[in-house]
């Protein structure tokens, strides 16, 4: 996998916007079959960051309604990347 196969997209809310701002983590989908080495490498390829360290969690599907029907939603994996002090992530700014 590439790079850009194993960092879907940024997760942007207000709780991972809170961890950007104080305490340098950003959050991100990944690939479910990335690793956190794989996710260390792809973040600092494509930022030009240090990374110190990653926290992988494996989300759950959920059960939804659709109108009348009943769907599963996707199970997805979320890497939380906490950066060196001093570095950060531009689109992750301002937001």
């Amino acid at each position: 996998m590439n790079h850009y196969q194993i960092i879907r997209r940024p997760i942007l809310t207000e709780k991972s916007n809170y961890l950007a701002d104080e305490l340098n983590r950003y959050t991100f989908q990944v690939d479910r079959r990335a690793t956190k080495q794989m996710v260390r490498q792809a973040v600092e390829a494509l930022f030009d960051v240090t990374v110190e360290r990653v926290n992988m969690i494996n989300m759950p599907g959920k059960t939804r309604r659709v109108g009348r029907h009943v769907v599963h939603t996707q199970e997805w994996k979320k890497a939380i990347v906490t950066l060196a002090s001093g570095d950060s992530i531009s689109f992750f700014e301002g937001v």
